[in-house]
């Protein structure tokens, strides 16, 4: 490969009072950064340069072409979301419930097994404070094995069918088109796909034709296999950079236009530990993609492997900590199991940066 130039904000500060021209606010969002790390990218290796917020526009005048258009795109700020009746305002983060109709997924598989259980979950996740409610019939937990598409459909149309109708805006986590079809007729408005439309041949042509917003999530393998023994060569971070801007490309070339995609590192998925925790300390590099910013690490292991191996559901205070990582460096949104928790570490995390951001009065 030729050699790229990436931009990594970094330096955050709590308001921008008193430093005109020395922060910029990340992708419109709640947080300013005043210095940005340049990663030159080779075949082989990673090279970093910290640069001052106020030598940006000299330091990129000399680097590539595209570094301008990353700046732009790290500091734009990100329209809103439209489900339906619903407007998912993305200059501040918010909460995506997991909504799991299935027997088998990792944290709590069985629980919302029955479409009366998991709808009762939907609508309590929404009073909680969720701002879209996402509903999956297929667990892609390390390890699972893919789901024949009908048994996927039975566990999700009801659930998807009975929420939308009472006001709740929905997303459906599938990989396989026809599931994608019947939510979508069945009222989601947005489709997650763990794979970024790479498993199901039509997914790209069934979103491009819907209209509805998709999250393109990086993964490296299928679940069954991805566990076994994942690597990047030049680190996870620049690879899983690199690996979005080519899937977005490939998505884009495919009729789905740029304004109606997010991006998800993909946390836990082809990934160690060490992984993980390089992605979630740079994630604010992937705003340079331009697009929303989608961050699930919910009860993932990591936790486990930091904390005396905790079991999925022990893993809460974990969870917070992740996901107020992930706000700081302005993802735009959180997805969680324990949404009630989360949404007031969120509330808390909002009011230090209103207090932050009111001006002082002398």
């Amino acid at each position: 490969m030729s050699t790229r130039t990436l931009l990594r904000p970094t330096g955050f500060v709590d308001s921008p009072f008193g430093h005109d021209g020395k922060v910029e606010r990340l992708a419109g969002g709640l947080t300013w950064f005043s210095m940005v790390e340049v990663l030159t990218v080779t075949a082989d290796r990673v090279g970093t340069e910290l640069v001052s917020v106020e030598r940006v526009n000299e330091t990129i005048g000399n680097l590539p072409a595209d570094a301008e258009e990353q700046w732009e795109r790290l500091t734009i700020p990100r329209a809103p979301l439209l489900l339906g009746d619903r407007t998912v305002r993305l200059d501040q983060p918010q909460v995506m419930a997991i909504l799991n109709a299935t027997p088998d997924s990792f944290s709590d598989g069985g629980r919302f097994a029955s479409a009366e259980q998991a709808v009762a979950a939907g609508f309590d996740a929404a009073e909680n404070g969720a701002a879209i409610v996402d509903v999956g019939g297929e667990s892609t937990r390390p390890g699972a094995k893919p789901v024949w598409e009908g048994d996927e459909i039975d566990r999700v149309e009801p659930v998807i069918g009975a929420l939308a109708r009472g006001g709740v805006a929905v997303s459906v986590d599938t990989r396989k088109a026809v599931v994608m079809e019947r939510a979508a007729a069945a009222g989601a408005r947005l489709i997650n796909d763990v794979s970024a439309l790479t498993w199901d041949h039509r997914s790209a042509e069934v979103v491009a034709r819907s209209g509805l917003p998709v999250v393109l999530m990086h993964h490296q393998g299928q679940p069954d296999t991805m566990q076994q023994n994942p690597s990047y060569r030049r680190g996870a971070l620049v690879e899983v950079y690199l690996w979005l801007e080519q899937r977005l490309a490939e998505v884009q070339a495919a009729g789905i236009p740029r304004n109606k995609i997010l991006i998800d590192p993909g946390i836990g998925f082809g990934k160690t530990v060490a992984h993980n925790l390089e992605l979630l300390n740079g994630l604010a590099l992937l705003h340079g993609l331009g697009c929303p910013l989608l961050v699930g690490a919910s009860r993932k292991r990591t936790i486990g492997a930091l904390h005396n191996e905790a079991l999925a559901d022990q893993r809460l205070g974990g969870s917070i900590a992740l996901a107020i990582k992930a706000m700081e460096q302005g993802a735009q949104l959180i997805r969680v199991h324990d949404v009630y928790e989360t949404v007031q570490a969120l509330k808390v995390w909002r009011g230090l940066r209103d207090q932050a951001l009111t001006p002082r009065l002398a």
